[in-house]
């Protein structure tokens, strides 16, 4: 009977990150095109260093914004959790190294109650740089 229940609940997490994948977030998609507008995509890589970050913006039901040096921005959209982010949310880390990569969890902070109320599982960061900046 346990492992009944345990199929059930792998099968709803599968299907729930199906779902957000399949149904996009139009308003989130259009903000983050509008951010982008003007830079160039760059080969996605698995990690980026936290302390040449600026600052994080989240792009609500969408992706996770990372500011890097130069004015290059990293977008990362999580392979999980993603319809849960909302713009306010606070991001808490947990990391070992310097390195914020694609297998780690960021833990979703509602900012009046301070109590988590989610996470995301991070996925490949694609680096945008305006034209003629390596």
């Amino acid at each position: 009977m346990r492992s009944f229940w345990a199929c059930r609940r792998l099968s709803f997490w599968r299907l729930r990150g199906a779902s957000a994948a399949d149904h996009p977030n139009p308003e989130g998609e259009a903000k983050l095109a509008k951010l982008l507008e003007g830079r160039v995509a760059g080969k996605p890589v698995h990690c980026i260093n936290l302390r040449a970050t600026d600052s994080s913006e989240i792009i609500e039901g969408t992706a996770i914004v990372y500011k890097g040096p130069g004015g290059r921005l990293y977008v990362n959209r999580p392979r999980g959790g993603a319809d849960s982010l909302r713009r306010d949310d606070i991001l808490v880390t947990k990391t070992v190294t310097s390195q914020l990569c694609n297998i780690d969890v960021v833990t979703l902070v509602d900012p009046l109650a301070r109590f988590p109320r989610g996470f995301v599982n991070l996925g490949d960061f694609v680096p945008y740089a305006k034209p003629g900046k390596p």
